[in-house]
């Protein structure tokens, strides 16, 4: 493959990569779907509750954090299948340690939402 030295249609080809492996993750991993489903919610919930700005921000960076590090942690399950497809016990320790990255952000995210929405929904 020719490598394309064109600033502008460099990044347009990345973006389009960028867009595939989003919408492969969404559409192909539950872990993924779950996730993306629940800051949807999230999101629908900021809208209904009229969140401030700032929390906007967090929300917003604790749910694209947790969709983050589930990619990622899925392309370490997927390469590691593909290089030990049978179980080893090393290969299910990287996996294990890939899946506690993503336990880390989503407990952030967890909490992130307990601070926004238990004040607002005692108040109701």
């Amino acid at each position: 493959m020719k490598q394309d030295h064109s600033f502008v249609s460099g990044r347009l080809k990345s973006l389009k990569f960028a867009l595939v492996g989003a919408y492969k993750l969404i559409t192909t991993e539950h872990s993924i779907m779950v996730q993306f489903s629940l800051g949807i919610l999230v999101t629908i919930a900021g809208f209904y509750f009229e969140i401030s700005k700032t929390e906007w921000l967090f929300q917003t960076l604790a749910v694209g954090l947790v969709l983050s590090i589930e990619g990622l942690n899925t392309a370490v399950e997927k390469i590691a299948d593909f290089i030990h497809p049978e179980f080893h016990t090393k290969i299910g320790f990287i996996k294990d340690i890939a899946a506690g990255a993503v336990f880390f952000a989503a407990m952030t995210a967890l909490l992130i939402g307990a601070i926004i929405y238990v004040p607002i929904i005692r108040a109701l």
